[in-house]
This record gives C-alpha cells, structure tokens and sequence, in this order.
C-alpha cells in the first residue's frame, strides 16, 4: 500500500471513529426514547422491544402541563426567526458599510466587533441584566421576561460574528457593480437591496444556520433574560423544568429532548450546503 494510500486509510478510519463518537449520544436519545422509564435505567444500550412507546412518550410530552411543549415551540420559533431575519439584515448592512466606508473610524469599529467575540458571556451577563433594568425605567420598555428583551440579547450577541463574516465576503464584491448601478440611478439603499444582498446569500445561509442552531439550543441567556415560571419559554427551558419536577422519568425526559432537536435537525439538513461554502467564501475573500 502506498503512502498515498495509508494516508487516505487512516484519515477514513479517523472521520468514521469520529462520526461514531457524535452520533452516539444522539443514538442513545432515539432509542431511549422508544423505553419505558424502568428499560431506560437497566437496559440504556439496549434496542427497544417497543417502538410504539415512542409514540405514547410524545402524546404525554405534548399534553404534559409541565414542558408545555407547544406553547415552548412557538415562543422557540418566534424567537428563533425574528432573531435571525434581523441579525441577518443588520449585519449584512453594517458588514457593507464598514467595507466600503474607508477611514480610521469604520476600521476601529470594525475590530471592536472582532474584539467583542472573544468576551466570555459570563463576564456581561450580570451587566446586561442591570443594562435592562435601567432601560426600562428610563423608556419603560420591558426588556427583561419579555419577547424584546431576549430578541434584542441575541442580535447583540450574534451581531459580531456575523459582522465579521459579511465582512469578508463583501471585501471580495467588485466595487465596479456599485459604482455602474450609481450611474445608472440607482440610490444607495437600491444597491444594497437589489445588487448586493442577493449576492450575498452564500454567506448568509451559513450566518442563518450557526446563529439558528446556537439559538435554538441556547438555554442561559432565555433563563437569565425569560426566567423560569415565565409565560415565555423556549424549549431548553421547557426540558429543563421538565427534568426537574420528573427526574426520574427519563424516558419522558429524553422524549422531550428529541423533540426539541428535530426541528434544528431539519433545518440544518436543508441548509448546510451553504456552510462550508460561506464559511470559505468569506475567508478567502
């Protein structure tokens, strides 16, 4: 066998260990799922002999007044998409800006959205929950256990990422196309919105889904921003209430916990040819 070869062998064998090891935990979740609490504790590696408990689990997570599982997934959705539409929009936007702005302020601006990505959540959290409380008795705008509230927290905290990567891709856009659509008439917010934005889908398809999938997953900022006990909840916080008052029914609580990945699941399966693609576009360019 040639070096070649081996080299091939050995990187194949490498990804497939790996691809078991990710994937066990989701295996253990299916198919616990599918048990009855008892067939969960004494048997967790074993196949179930009954599929059809999968389907009396998710009957009782759906009714259970304790997950309130539809209200969660709608508070989850809402979340989740008004989040990514305006992150979406307002980064694209200030990603072109700063590019096409050239001056020592768009610069400084810039690496202070590189620089807030590596600030550690734990060291703002307790400053953004007392942020919110002056802005309410400043505005009197609820931030805090309110839709606003976590909305405005995420498009904070997504913003820098997603700055950078719009800003990367841009850089590559040829300045030509602007300067050709300014002479034909167009006016600057026409060649954002008719000439760059479509441009862009690459990339923000990639933003989309690393925002979407960390968003819907998230569970400390809905708990400092939302609280538990909230008319709000988001499924993290629905599961977590859960397995707190059933700690152990753990048939139902990974019941709960597959539901909750499904929808992540689909649409990560939809969109994630556009991932590495974006994510190579915008650092090369």
């Amino acid at each position: 066998m040639s070096n070649r070869r081996l080299g091939i062998f050995i990187a194949e064998l490498i990804t497939a260990v790996l691809f078991i090891l990710f994937m066990f935990p989701f295996y253990l979740v299916v198919i616990n799922s599918a048990k009855t609490a008892f067939e969960v504790t004494q048997y967790p590696l074993a196949w179930p002999e009954k599929w059809g408990n999968l389907i009396a689990n998710v009957v009782k997570i759906w009714t259970s007044e304790s997950v309130r599982y539809p209200s969660s997934l709608v508070a989850s959705g809402i979340i989740t998409a008004l989040s990514l539409v305006l992150i979406n929009l307002l980064s694209a936007q200030a990603g072109w800006v700063l590019v096409r702005t050239k001056n020592m302020v768009s610069n400084v601006i810039f690496f202070i959205f590189v620089a807030a990505m590596v600030i550690p959540f734990q060291i703002v959290m307790f400053p953004l929950l007392s942020w919110f409380r002056m802005t309410t008795q400043a505005t009197g705008i609820p931030l805090l256990r309110t839709y606003q509230g976590i909305i405005l927290a995420y498009i904070g905290f997504g913003a820098s990422l997603s700055i950078f990567m719009f800003h990367g891709f841009i850089k590559g856009i040829p300045l030509e196309l602007e300067e050709a659509a300014t002479i034909d008439g167009c006016r600057r917010h026409q060649i954002f919105y008719e000439i760059i934005f479509p441009i862009l889908t690459p990339i923000q398809a990639t933003v989309l889904v690393l925002n979407g999938i960390w968003i819907w997953n998230d569970y400390l900022l809905p708990l400092l921003v939302l609280g538990k006990g909230n008319a709000i909840m988001t499924l993290p916080l629905a599961v977590s209430n859960f397995a707190g008052a059933f700690v152990k029914q753990w048939d139902l609580i990974l019941t709960a916990i597959l539901l909750a990945m499904i929808p992540v699941i689909i649409f990560f399966l939809f969109a994630q040819k556009y991932i590495i693609k974006g994510m190579i576009a915008g650092s090369i360019k």
